[in-house]
């Protein structure tokens, strides 16, 4: 019922079906993304492996050649000029809705969902990813809980303009998609 609703709800505005998810790194955007996806039969997409495959090369490999302004402008032309198909799921980068008019751009084009959480809960996810995430590679315990916690300052004024902002610490995609359903009809 609730698909239906979701469907007829998004259609009629720009990008009809698209659904962004934004937040910081290890806040869970591409494991709901995926929930998500299946239980609205949407397809899901990640930004980042949508780079990797168009640069043939990692986001930690591309960070380390161009640097982080190369890579923020090149992420930006990335998200805009993508084939979208009419109804998917994507999964943003951490930083992407911070770049440019980015995240302007994906309210515009769809509907925006911040997946919020506070910056211990991220240290304790990231804590073992952090060689796979160039801006973490050498911050560790307290340390990592600093950065992520001012890096946070800087990007919740984007994030919070997101159409949705949703506490990610017990988020479903049930939940998500209710609170889509209702925000498109208010």
């Amino acid at each position: 019922m609730l698909k239906s609703t979701l469907d007829k709800n998004l259609q009629g505005s720009p990008g009809p079906g698209l659904i962004f998810l934004v937040g910081f790194m290890g806040s869970g955007k591409t494991t709901l993304g995926r929930k998500l996806a299946s239980r609205l039969g949407y397809l899901f997409m990640d930004l980042d492996h949508i780079f990797e495959a168009r640069e043939g090369m990692t986001i930690g490999e591309y960070f380390s050649k161009y640097g982080e302004d190369a890579f923020r402008k090149r992420e930006s032309e990335v998200l805009k000029n993508h084939k979208y198909p009419e109804h998917a799921i994507i999964a943003t980068g951490g930083g992407l809705p911070c770049f440019f008019d980015n995240m302007d751009w994906m309210n515009a084009h769809g509907k925006t969902v911040y997946i919020k959480l506070m910056p211990k809960t991220l240290a304790d996810r990231l804590q073992n990813e952090k060689d796979e995430r160039p801006l973490l590679r050498e911050r560790h315990g307290e340390a990592l809980v600093q950065f992520i916690t001012e890096k946070l300052e800087e990007r919740e004024p984007f994030y919070n303009k997101a159409n949705i902002v949703a506490n990610g610490l017990s988020l479903t995609a049930e939940r998500v998609e209710e609170l889509l359903s209702f925000k498109a009809t208010s």
